[in-house]
């Protein structure tokens, strides 16, 4: 990657002070990051005692206020609250009358553009929306993380520098995403981030059911490899025995976890079959195997609490007529307010303010994605 030109004077926003609605995962340390650049964080708002600790850490002296007091102080808003609780909060803001014109409202879901921010911005409010694709812990951590993260930027073609500068203040990497795919490229961030801390969770737990005495350090080089070969090669980096069309390896898988571990059953076939679908496609899987390998798929998914699904032979990938069915491819608030907690992704991935553990990645959005919001 290229690394970012440094902002001319005329580029770079004007010294903003800076509020946050949400004092989730990810607020706080867009915050902090935020002051790095010389703003200036002057309220947060926040009930719970994980949103009071995740305050005074990374962002000491700054009080705690009301939403609608942290609207009547700040130049800047992060509105960082889960993606449910978005689109209410604006609402709420709007209605009573706290949003300021001229004020820059930015908001850290994943999922929405700026039409979210519509009532705050008939209101004459300048609306960004600014998604680090990045995993949150609530600690100071955070903020080194966004050096280099991307963030999913979009805002009204006039508010475009402003919304692209202020993402590199604060170290990241502005990615330009149009208001209709925003859905899309967060089910993407999902997809690669959330699901990716599911499968390895479920790894580690079936190498100590196998007697491994230390999952994570077995997993961490394998894991490591294969996500640099993925990023560099896709497809291509595809490996194991899905992809080689060893149906009877594939048949023992899930014998065993059957046996020792039911309910991993439905997400090893969903993966195993998106993966021979991948495979095929690309050339790897011969097709004389991806007969017999879809069939022993499309068998297993026969079991019990598992719904059948039609083995497709070659011609359902082109070397013959194509039959009917061929693979399917997996795939209360304060008032005016909301929850103060999001996280993502992915990326953002915001989950609401509960137990909060002292360490490991929050998830997109999210996420990736951004926000304990």
């Amino acid at each position: 990657m290229n690394p970012t030109p440094p902002l001319e004077a005329q580029d770079r926003p004007a010294r903003l002070t800076v509020g946050v609605v949400g004092a989730g995962r990810v607020g706080p340390a867009l915050a902090a990051a935020l002051k790095l650049a010389g703003h200036r964080p002057i309220a947060v708002s926040g009930v719970s005692d994980a949103s009071v600790r995740r305050a005074a850490e990374l962002l000491p002296d700054v009080p705690l206020v009301t939403p609608a007091e942290v609207l009547a102080r700040a130049d800047l808003v992060l509105l960082t609250v889960p993606d449910d609780a978005l689109a209410d909060l604006v609402a709420g803001l709007a209605e009573t009358g706290a949003v300021r014109p001229g004020q820059l409202l930015v908001h850290t879901s994943g999922r929405y553009g700026t039409a979210v921010l519509d009532p705050a911005t008939r209101a004459g409010a300048l609306p960004l929306a600014l998604h680090p694709a990045m995993t949150f812990t609530g600690t100071s951590v955070d903020v080194q993380r966004l050096a280099g993260c991307s963030f999913g930027v979009t805002a009204p073609e006039e508010l475009r520098m402003a919304a692209e500068a202020l993402v590199i203040e604060m170290g990241g990497e502005p990615e330009w995403i149009a208001e209709s795919a925003r859905p899309l490229y967060h089910a993407a961030l999902a997809i690669g981030a959330n699901h990716l801390v599911t499968l390895v969770a479920q790894s580690m737990e079936l190498l100590a059911d196998a007697g491994v005495r230390a999952p994570d350090r077995m997993l961490g080089p394998l894991l490591g490899a294969a996500l640099d070969n993925a990023l560099r090669s896709g497809d291509a980096a595809l490996t194991g025995p899905v992809a080689r069309g060893d149906a009877g390896t594939v048949a023992a898988h899930v014998a065993e976890l059957r046996r020792h571990s039911p309910q991993s059953v439905a997400g090893y076939l969903a993966m195993a079959r998106t993966t021979a679908d991948r495979a095929l496609a690309h050339g790897l899987l011969k097709p004389e195997l991806a007969e017999d390998l879809l069939g022993v798929l499309a068998d297993a998914g026969n079991g019990p609490g598992t719904a059948a699904r039609p083995a497709p032979g070659p011609a359902a990938h082109g070397t013959g007529p194509a039959p009917d069915t061929g693979p399917a491819t997996p795939g209360s608030p304060e008032s005016p307010g909301s929850p103060e907690s999001q996280d993502s992704p992915d990326g953002r991935d915001h989950a609401p303010d509960g137990p909060d553990p002292d360490h490991g990645p929050d998830t997109p959005d999210h996420g990736p994605e951004g926000g304990d919001r």
